[in-house]
């Protein structure tokens, strides 16, 4: 691995192997095809932007362990991996995006010759990554293995941070503080939203001086006026105007860990409604945050929130948190638990996830969300942005 690119010690990737080989062997797998680049990441250091073509790591319960991607990024995983040569195995590049022949069908040729395709078999089917196409060759190629869904095999082993791991979170949280004081330094009712974006992807790439900001897995998010009753709009060239408020959504990354903090800015004189919006979901925070303890369920968290929203007249229709770190576009989500009242998956210490009591309502939302690590005193805020109805007149 090239030193620069070397983000953990060789003992963190290979306890985190050995912690997917253990859930592999309860499941019963004797090989997993992991195709999720931020599980691929996890699992070696793999790091490219070469996820729109097959690729994967296949790691067996045994030390079986292989990138397997397109040839030009063979420099790459050797670049961003620990693993010796004679594991970094290729395709050639007539498979890549062929309507007669598949890449899976060229991996396949490797499990036979590796003595691997009558194996238990491992996939992870409800992924953004691995398609129909990506499954049917596998079972059509392999005739003599079982295979069975792995999806989130790997995730559940993610959801536990290691120290650096949260080294890595708390730098994009100081990143993500420096690009909200440039909003409010930049920002003006004629600025055009995407002139907006522009400025906040600026801030984030460029970080602090003391750490790059890496690309983040979603785009920024702009909610402004009737567009912020939704969540997930972009931006075009509408101008911002005077007397407007809006919800942004962005988030920090560095290494690959991710830091999202959403907050709601008003240019001009903030509404009553606004005002009460924001007493109402940051005492909703307050006394949510003392329940990311050890031992308190993602239910209990939920409906604490849920609860304390109701009492004010509010109604969420919708979870409001998910675990996050390491990822990739086009989410930055873990894809495991889920804070909604339905949710008996017990925090961990040291467990990270995006607590977001966001609010779209009819013609107009509200926006401000932590991104918060589990300890034993309550949750911790990764970043430190005034939680607050940002104003600038």
């Amino acid at each position: 691995m090239k030193e620069a690119r070397r983000r953990f010690t060789q003992s963190e990737y290979s306890e985190r192997q050995h912690k997917t080989r253990q859930a592999m062997q309860t499941a019963g797998l004797d090989l997993l095809i992991v195709y999720d680049p931020a599980n691929m990441n996890w699992l070696t250091g793999y790091d490219a932007w070469s996820f729109y073509t097959h690729q994967c790591v296949v790691i067996g319960s045994d030390d079986t362990l292989f990138w397997y991607g397109r040839g030009i990024d063979r420099v790459g995983a050797g670049l961003t991996t620990d693993l010796p040569d004679t594991d970094i195995i290729a395709y050639p590049d007539h498979y890549v995006q062929s309507p007669d022949i598949h890449p899976m069908e060229y991996l396949a040729d490797i499990l036979k010759q590796k003595q691997l395709h009558t194996k238990q078999i491992g996939i992870e089917k409800d992924n953004y990554y691995f398609s129909a196409r990506a499954a049917e060759s596998l079972y059509n190629t392999l005739p003599d293995a079982t295979f069975s869904d792995a999806t989130a095999l790997v995730n559940w082993q993610r959801a536990v941070k290691s120290s650096q791991e949260l080294s890595y979170m708390r730098t994009a949280g100081s990143i993500i503080g420096k690009v909200y004081e440039h909003i409010l330094d930049v920002v003006t009712p004629d600025m055009r939203k995407n002139e907006l974006a522009a400025e906040i992807s600026h801030a984030a790439i460029t970080g602090t001086p003391d750490a790059y900001g890496d690309y983040t897995s979603i785009v920024p998010l702009i909610g402004l006026r009737e567009e912020a009753a939704t969540s997930h709009m972009t931006w075009d060239n509408e101008v911002l105007g005077h007397d407007s408020g809006m919800f942004i959504e962005i988030a920090a990354a560095h290494a690959r860990y991710h830091c999202p903090c959403s907050r709601t800015l008003y240019l001009g004189t903030p509404t009553p409604q606004y005002r009460d919006v924001e007493k109402v979901i940051n005492e909703c925070i307050e006394v949510s945050l003392e329940k990311f303890k050890p031992g308190v369920t993602c239910g209990e968290v939920a409906s604490t929130f849920f609860n304390t929203l109701k009492k004010h007249g509010y109604e969420k229709e919708n979870r409001c948190g998910y675990p996050i770190g390491l990822s990739y576009p086009p989410d930055w989500g873990e894809r495991t638990m889920s804070l909604r009242t339905s949710d008996t998956t017990v925090l961990e210490e040291n467990m990270t996830l995006h607590f977001m009591p966001a609010l779209w309502l009819e013609g107009w939302g509200f926006e401000t969300t932590e991104s918060i690590v589990v300890t034993e005193s309550g949750g911790e805020c990764l970043s430190h942005v005034p939680r607050e109805l940002l104003v600038k007149d």
